[in-house]
Formats: C-alpha cells, structure tokens, sequence
C-alpha cells in the first residue's frame, strides 16, 4: 500500500504504577533506521520497543524517545564504610593517649563524620527492570504511539497515493502517444524507402523480393511493441502493489528505474520530432513519480 515514511506522534500516559512518555518521529530512509532515546534505567526495555517497531514500520529512519518514571520511591540502602570508620577510631584513640581528646566515640559523632555513613538509592542489578506493571503501561503507550504514527502516514499515503495514480494515468497516455507516433513513423520511413528504391536506376535495384525483405527488416528496428507491453504491465504492477495490503516502496522505486529502462528504448526506435517530444515528456513525469516514489514506506 502507498504510506507515506514522514511522521510523528506523542503519547503520554500516567497510572497509580507511573508515568509514561512516548515520541516518535519518523522520516525518509532506504531502511529501517531505528534510534530508541530512554534513560539507562530503561535499558531492559529497549529490546521489546525494537521488536513493536520492527513489526509496525518497513522503512524509515525513526527516532523514539522514551521516558518511564515509577510512582513508588525507589528502594534505599545504608552503606557503613568499615575500613574508614576503623581508622578514624584508632586517630581518635591516639588522640585520647595524648590527652588531646575526652569521651567515647558516639552515633551523633558517626553521623556527623563525612564519607562514613551513607544512604542512597539501591542500584539495580543487571537482571533487574522496570516493575511488570510500568513494564505494561510501556508496551501500551508504545502500541498507542505507534497506532498515531501509522494513521498520519497511511492518511498523507493516500493524497500521495492519489498523485501517484494521476501521473501513472497521464505516463499510460504517453505510451498510448508514443504507440501511435511509432506506427506512424514505421509507415513513413517504408515509404521514404521504397520512394528511394524506386528512383534507382533499373541495373542496381536488385532483386526485389530481397530488397522488400531489407525494407521489412529495417523497418521493424523502430518496432516498439515489446517495450510498449512491458510499459503497461509495470503500470499494472504498481497499481496491484498499491492497492496491496504490504509496504511497497522499495519495489517501486524498482519499477520506476525499469519503466525509466522501457521509455529510453522507446525513445531510440521512435521515428519523428513529435515522438521525441512525448519521450522526452514521459520522461519528465517519471523523474517527477521516482522522487514522489521515494517517499513511500
């Protein structure tokens, strides 16, 4: 089907579990081109946003940028630097020997003592991730963003589908044209011939079952019968891709360079200044119809 590669979507979505962010934007590629933007927290989910892309999108160069914050407060842990607590002891009662200082060392004395006592957030082990139920509010507000993008590029698709088929209608004319300014030219240049033929002299003519066999043989170089069907079945074909359900952008750029092929050869055979004219023409449309093409998912 014709789907545009450009476009853009942003959902974001909280729950008692946490808060969720989603953009994605997506513009022209020969591929699939993903960049997935979230926190390193996220890391264990970057896999299963990968894989919902992969399934949804064919080409493109996409960027997605995730955030995900859990509503819980995140675990904490007291870590008690025993080496540097020892040797703050023993300064201590090297200091009471010589009568510097008085007392015991106490908890008020500990807590005060920097880089002995310290509270932070628990680091996450390697097997560790998001809680299942933020998990889940990812892979929804993916699916969701991911919904978005699909209807903004299917709906540019179809206007783009729509100029698509208007000059595939108008290259199908030019066949038509080309068609009939071959045979015509084929007629004339038989005629142009046989006139010359004629005029020579009665003791070089030749035979002239052979000579009129020459004359056919000549002729038929302009023929351009082939390129003329191939040119209209790869119309059909585009027109099948485009109405087919799967992303078809990279066969028609193949099409096009083909058609491309189809025209020239035509052009080569063709006869006459007016035929030149509609090549030339033809041709001017399909350049328009590639860069049109090459936007197509």
């Amino acid at each position: 089907m014709i789907r545009s590669m450009t476009g853009f979507a942003s959902i974001g979505r909280e729950s008692p579990d946490g808060r969720v962010s989603v953009t994605i934007k997506s513009v022209n590629h020969r591929f699939l081109d993903l960049a997935v933007k979230a926190p390193a927290a996220l890391a264990a989910v970057e896999t299963r946003v990968r894989a919902r892309v992969q399934q949804r999108l064919a080409r493109g160069r996409v960027e997605v940028t995730l955030t995900a914050e859990a509503s819980a407060r995140p675990e904490r842990e007291v870590v008690l630097d025993e080496v540097l607590l020892g040797k703050v002891a023993a300064a201590i009662e090297t200091a009471r020997s010589r009568g510097l200082v008085t007392g015991e060392l106490g908890v008020s004395d500990l807590l005060r003592l920097p880089q002995v006592l310290d509270v932070r957030v628990r680091p996450a082990g390697e097997s560790a991730g998001l809680p299942d139920p933020l998990a889940a509010l990812v892979d929804e507000v993916i699916d969701d963003a991911l919904d978005a993008l699909v209807v903004m590029r299917e709906t540019e698709g179809r206007f783009m589908g729509a100029d698509l088929e208007t000059r595939l209608t108008a290259i199908a004319g030019f066949v038509d044209a080309i068609e009939t300014e071959a045979r015509l030219g084929q007629e004339q240049l038989e005629g142009r011939l046989r006139m010359r033929l004629a005029a020579l002299p009665l003791d070089v003519q030749g035979d002239a079952g052979a000579i009129a066999q020459e004359i056919v043989r000549f002729v038929a170089r302009s023929d351009i019968d082939e390129e003329v069907v191939r040119m209209r079945s790869h119309l059909e074909h585009w027109r099948g891709l485009a109405a087919g359900p799967e992303a078809c952008g990279r066969k028609l750029d193949f099409l096009v360079q083909e058609m491309n092929r189809e025209i020239n050869t035509m052009g080569s055979k063709v006869e006459g200044a007016r035929a030149t004219e509609i090549v030339i023409a033809a041709k001017a449309e399909l350049e328009r119809i590639r860069e049109q093409a090459q936007n197509v998912e």
